[in-house]
């Protein structure tokens, strides 16, 4: 028996169309072979390749003219914020728009959704949601919390140094306008309830959690990133707090627990200490029970501290 012919090397190691196949010079013939698997119209992979959601995502977006890849599939792609239940998700989500047929496919979930202009993007070869969208159609799905942290992430002011990016990913305004386009999307309900809570300076979901649960146990709304020195770039800050009452709230998670972040986090507690502030410590343990040892933590250094009178009445703004 005349043995087949190896798999070009553009074709050896993830999802591709007919037409890369073709491309290729990959005769028809060829996709039979028991090394291909046929996945659906027009898509194959082969058979031993390991699953990839990204790839998985960019055969089906080639695949699928007039299709973009959305909902939690965009999310995980884009690294968002998503819940333990959702993070690990492999399922594929395709979106196309109401004015045309809908996406139907063999194991994949497909939407008809209305899109304005500039809701979808062409990132790497995939068609895409943008940030924005891709936020609000998870508000059918992810808890009121979780949509909040989603959407902190993507108003944060980025570390250039660290992420290679200087500007937020979107604003709460063009969220708000994003929302308004939409009134009748399914979500967009909670979608509203969130943008009151998103604010700019959670740098991680458990600040957003730790924060929504002091609003919830009745507490002022605290500041976030707190400079000691206002105007001071090179000033330690704390993730949380209230300037007038002299309450620093810091969120120490994994990474803490090195010792490099150790020495740098003693620093920065002590010099709050020094300036006469209340320094509160909150961990990763302190989740297992919604903050509320935290809260009351936060409680007793608020009742025991007094108001500096240099500093305007008021807690923070929205």
């Amino acid at each position: 028996m005349r043995s087949r012919p190896p798999l070009p090397e553009q074709l050896a190691s993830s999802p591709f169309t007919l037409e890369n196949s073709r491309n290729a010079g990959l005769h028809r013939n060829r996709l039979r072979g028991r090394d291909i698997q046929h996945i659906s119209r027009g898509l194959y992979r082969p058979a031993n390749w390991d699953f990839c959601l990204e790839d998985a995502a960019r055969a089906l977006s080639e695949a699928t003219p007039g299709a973009w890849i959305s909902h939690v599939t965009a999310a995980r792609i884009r690294g968002s914020l998503l819940p333990a239940w959702l993070s690990d998700s492999n399922a594929l989500h395709l979106s196309k728009s109401t004015a045309l047929p809908g996406a139907r496919r063999k194991g994949i979930h497909g939407h008809r959704v209305i899109v304005k202009p500039g809701e979808v993007e062409f990132v790497e070869g995939i068609w895409l949601s943008t940030r924005a969208r891709t936020w609000l159609d998870m508000a059918r799905q992810l808890p009121l919390n979780d949509l909040v942290a989603m959407g902190d992430q993507l108003v944060r002011t980025p570390r250039p140094e660290l992420e290679g990016r200087k500007g937020a990913y979107s604003t709460v305004e063009d969220l708000r306008c994003l929302v308004a386009r939409h009134p009748n999307l399914q979500g967009v309900v909670r979608a509203r309830q969130a943008l009151d809570l998103i604010r700019v300076g959670s740098d991680s979901a458990p600040e957003t959690f730790l924060r929504l649960s002091m609003l919830d146990a009745g507490l002022p709304e605290p500041e976030l990133q707190v400079g000691l020195r206002p105007g001071d770039a090179r000033s330690p800050s704390a993730d949380l707090g209230f300037r007038r009452r002299r309450v620093a709230i810091q969120y120490d998670g994994g990474h803490h627990l090195l010792e490099p972040q150790r020495l740098s986090d003693r620093r920065r507690d002590k010099a709050f200490g020094a300036a006469g502030w209340t320094v509160v410590i909150v961990d990763k343990a302190d989740q297992e029970d919604d903050f509320a040892a935290a809260i009351n933590k936060i409680k007793r250094a608020l009742s025991s501290s007094t108001v500096d009178p240099s500093i305007s009445s008021g807690f923070a703004s929205k």
